[in-house]
């Protein structure tokens, strides 16, 4: 057993024991976050370990996930936060993933990017939670090879982890997750609803495409001023880079990061998207985990 004591309001996470051949999703959680020190990636204050029983001690973060901001089961978006605040927790976002891709001793991968592991404090600001899936990569290293359960493949993962022929797994994944997510932000509702489903445009990314060449109104959401209009823009281009089906043809985090800080009129139209959206189905599978030599962009 071991517990770091720590003064103030903390949070504390339970974890399920980990069915995955030879990984300790625990032992994973501590190493990945232990290797951190970044505003935009939650800090560990503690853990616990007894028997079958273990958790991990997060800093207290007021406004919980971004989740509850960017779903809430209809079409229509409920305006919970200002398109500014939604802009800087969308460069927020992208820092973390940069500096977990660059500026650690080792090039930390997350998978599971998704609003959920996205933690606000009181003041918006997002941290990156949960690295539960999370692969160390050593940067000097071009390959390593991990074997592990991945279950049901949402519309957060890369096409790459589960079709060897697209590419291979890389930083490039997370880029994926992240613009999935810039989308959930916002449209506020999951990217493969039901009324899409039910119509000839299924693909998500596809009917943003298609109304972005056509400069409609019906892109943007509520009733905004141009300044507002002008972020949502560039959320949307720099998300249908980070769609690219290709890793190669995808943005760095730290290219992300540089075309959200530019102006929108910088930011080229990217190719459209592909047509159909990844399947659902359950995964076990042996991946190599390329830091492949695409680059950035």
């Amino acid at each position: 057993m071991a517990l770091i004591p720590c003064r103030g309001t903390n949070s504390t996470k339970t974890l399920r024991r980990w069915l995955g051949p030879k990984i300790d999703l625990y032992t994973l959680t501590v190493a990945s976050i232990s290797r951190t020190n970044h505003v935009n990636i939650v800090t560990l204050l503690g853990f616990f370990y007894e028997g079958n029983k273990r958790a991990l001690i997060y800093e207290f973060l007021s406004n919980g996930s971004l989740e509850k901001f960017t779903f809430h089961g209809t079409r229509d978006r409920i305006q919970s936060l200002p398109w500014e605040i939604l802009f800087n927790i969308t460069i927020g976002i992208a820092r973390g993933l940069d500096y977990l891709h660059r500026c650690c001793n080792a090039r930390i991968l997350d998978f599971d990017i998704k609003p959920h592991y996205i933690l606000l404090d009181e003041e918006f600001c997002p941290k990156i939670s949960d690295f539960g899936l999370a692969r160390l990569c050593p940067l000097q290293e071009s390959t390593i090879s991990m074997l592990e359960a991945r279950g049901i493949i949402g519309y957060y993962i890369a096409p790459e982890v589960f079709c060897r022929t697209v590419g291979g797994v890389s930083h490039k994944s997370d880029v994926y997750s992240f613009r999935m997510m810039v989308l959930d932000m916002v449209y506020g509702r999951k990217n493969c609803s039901a009324d899409l489903q039910r119509s000839s445009e299924v693909y998500f990314p596809q009917w943003i495409y298609n109304r972005l060449e056509l400069e409609e109104e019906a892109l943007f959401q509520g009733t905004i001023i141009d300044e507002e209009k002008a972020v949502q823009r560039k959320m949307i281009l720099v998300s249908l880079w980070c769609i690219q089906t290709y890793p190669s043809n995808r943005p760095s985090m730290s290219t992300v990061v540089e075309m959200l800080q530019g102006c929108v009129e910088s930011i080229q139209m990217p190719p459209k998207p592909n047509l159909s959206s990844p399947p659902r189905l359950a995964l076990y599978t042996l991946v190599t985990l390329t830091d492949s030599s695409d680059g950035a962009r």
